[in-house]
């Protein structure tokens, strides 16, 4: 599911709240996000998870099409782990 997906969404089964305004909310929350993990900070949501940001050290990493070693600088990504419920939801048709 995309951004404007889940927009579309939150609109269809909120018809007392405009599109735009809806919109917005999602606009807001993931910017806080994102926010949030340019400071360092941890975003839990309850439920579904939490995103964190994950420190790689710098490394001698190959070129896969030549094999040629390329040095590959530190940075820093974004790291999501599913909460239990999410888990749980998702795995519910796997018990064979």
């Amino acid at each position: 599911m995309i951004k404007s997906e889940l927009i579309q969404k939150i609109s269809a089964t909120n018809a007392h709240l405009y599109h735009r305004d809806v919109e917005r909310i999602v606009n807001v929350i993931f910017g806080e996000i994102v926010d949030a993990l340019a400071r360092g900070d941890r975003v839990e949501l309850r439920g579904f998870g939490a995103f964190r940001v994950k420190y790689r050290a710098p490394r001698i990493g190959r070129n896969p099409r030549t094999g040629a070693s390329v040095s590959v600088d530190e940075k820093f990504v974004p790291f999501f782990k599913t909460g239990k419920e999410l888990r749980e939801r998702m795995n519910q048709g796997d018990a064979d």
